[in-house]
């Protein structure tokens, strides 16, 4: 019995030491991807307002009633097309009456120099007073004034039934008609009769902060500058050129507002529409890695670098920016060296990875034969 027990108890004993010997950590699946140094072009993205390159609000400047509309809501229009007639007959009979007051003073002044020159003639034989020649010199000369007054009335009558017709200012396109047909309108009415827009070419008005300045200036200095905008949901781009900036730095936001045109031939840019805004400024050369790579720290941005012998280290970084979803570094990865791209939630430095992903994580991860090694035996690495 004695010696039962005895073999229960070292049983027991080599059992337990079995249980509580330590494990081998096993390798961590991770997304690895190869660091490249690469050429990229240097953009900058912001969120613009389309806006037309002019917008105007059509009033009346003459009274009346609107006999005639020639244009309907949504029309493209050019510039002196006709787009109302303000009833023309006040106009026209203004018009006549000015000619006949005209043509009534020119001969009454016709007759005054007559008068004049016979008697200019009596007066130097003292024949008449200097009263009397002073009296028709100064009907003819009451006369003359009297002609110009008329005349401008003719010309203001004349105005007058041009304005009658109310033809577009600008080539553009014509919003909703705000007063139609039949409505009786006063001289310089406050009411709108329609807005029209040009919309080709037409502005798109974006911001960006003053860090970009400088460059934009510089680059303004070298030649045009190709801007991009592209709507949402829409797959294609309007290309156009950054045309102007603003002489101030918004001091309240520190971003300074910009303007490119584009010739919006097949009017795919609205006014009013929010669009995205790229601007190319220029290439730069650096090591490039997917952004899913970075993650933020205390200190800052940092990634996981997979070494020779598969476990992580981690780099902080100095990022320069992002262009199409891969981030430029300035410092911290080396062309060529593989990082983590997915997982880095279960990492801590020194731990052991294993490259997941397919055939192409094996040769990304392939940084030696252990690697590639693990890649093809999955968990055989953490077994060890």
């Amino acid at each position: 019995m004695f010696v039962a027990m005895l073999a229960l108890a070292a049983w027991s004993c080599n059992g337990g030491d079995k249980a509580a010997g330590p494990k081998a950590a096993r390798a961590v699946p991770v997304a690895v991807a190869t660091a490249v140094k690469k050429t990229v072009p240097v953009n900058i993205q912001a969120v613009g307002n389309v806006e037309s390159m002019a917008s105007v609000s059509v009033k009346t400047q003459v009274g009346g009633l609107i006999m005639e509309q020639y244009v309907v809501d949504g029309q493209d229009v050019a510039e002196g097309d006709k787009l109302f007639l303000i009833d023309p007959r006040p106009f026209e009979l203004s018009l006549a009456e000015a000619e006949a007051k005209i043509e009534r003073d020119r001969a009454l002044l016709q007759n005054a120099e007559e008068d004049l020159a016979r008697y200019a003639r009596l007066k130097e034989k003292d024949v008449i007073s200097k009263e009397s020649y002073d009296h028709t010199l100064a009907q003819a000369r009451t006369l003359r004034g009297t002609i110009k007054v008329s005349e401008a009335e003719r010309d203001r009558a004349k105005l007058d039934l041009e304005y009658a017709h109310v033809r577009s200012p600008i080539t553009g396109r014509v919003g909703a008609i705000l007063l139609h047909k039949g409505n009786v309108i006063k001289a310089n009415d406050d009411r709108v009769l329609v807005v029209i827009n040009r919309i080709r070419p037409i502005y798109v008005s974006f911001s960006v902060p003053e860090r970009y300045l400088p460059g934009i200036m510089a680059r303004m200095k070298a030649g045009p500058v190709t801007v991009t905008a592209q709507a949402d949901g829409e797959a294609t781009t309007e290309t156009g050129v950054l045309s102007a900036l603003n002489n101030t730095v918004d001091t309240t936001t520190g971003a300074i507002r910009l303007k490119a045109s584009f010739t919006n031939a097949d009017a795919a840019l609205w006014p009013g529409q929010f669009v995205r805004v790229t601007i190319a400024l220029d290439q730069r050369q650096g090591v490039v890695v997917p952004t899913p790579a970075v993650q933020e720290g205390l200190r800052g941005p940092y990634l996981y670098v997979v070494k020779p012998d598969n476990t992580v280290e981690p780099r902080d970084l100095k990022i320069y920016g992002i262009v199409g979803g891969e981030t430029v570094l300035n410092e911290g990865v080396a062309d060529g060296e593989v990082v983590v791209t997915d997982g880095q939630l279960r990492l801590t430095p020194g731990a052991a990875v294993e490259a997941k992903g397919g055939p192409g994580a094996a040769k990304e991860a392939g940084a030696g034969p252990t690697a590639a090694k693990a890649a093809e035996t999955p968990g055989k690495e953490g077994s060890k």
